[in-house]
């Protein structure tokens, strides 16, 4: 409710796009009924992308990293699902492990949270074709990230935002 009366950008994670579409429109509803005295809400999008040459390499890369978190790389806060976004994010794994084209839920299985819980993956052609569909929702901020953070920012940079300019 606050965000629909008072934020300037509701931000999501990566989730389903019809989770997404269902939640922008519950939102304008409500900054309507509220009688929101701002400029309209704007909507972002926050999400861990794996970008790779191909996407056979991205999704080697994606399920090699979970891979790794399986066996224990990365230590949980005990604490880690108390949020109801979380909670919300990790039971899209129910839903299946790749959901609409290439949103992967296995991450939040083995540690991944927050805007690691679910990452999108594939090609940069991948990547930008999910990302332009967010956008077709109303998405207007997209914050996009991966570790290691400098060679990511780098793929992201020479072959993700090309495609999403203009």
């Amino acid at each position: 409710m606050v965000a629909a009366a008072e934020a300037d950008v509701q931000l999501f994670w990566g989730e389903p796009l019809d989770d997404v579409h269902e939640r922008i429109d519950r939102l304008k509803e409500l900054s309507e009924r509220l009688g929101r005295e701002h400029p309209p809400l704007e909507f972002g999008l926050r999400v861990t992308t794996v970008v790779r040459d191909t996407t056979e390499q991205a999704w080697a890369a994606a399920e090699a990293r979970v891979a790794e978190m399986a066996n224990g790389a990365i230590s949980r806060d005990p604490n880690w699902h108390a949020a109801v976004g979380q909670r919300r994010l990790l039971d899209l794994a129910t839903r299946g492990e790749v959901l609409d084209d290439n949103l992967y839920t296995a991450p939040g299985r083995y540690g991944g949270s927050g805007a690691g819980t679910t990452w999108l993956v594939g090609s940069a052609e991948d990547v930008a074709k999910s990302l332009r569909r967010y956008q077709s929702l109303g998405i207007t901020h997209f914050i996009l990230s991966d570790t290691p953070y400098l060679p990511e920012i780098r793929r992201q940079g020479d072959q993700l935002l090309p495609l999403l300019r203009g």
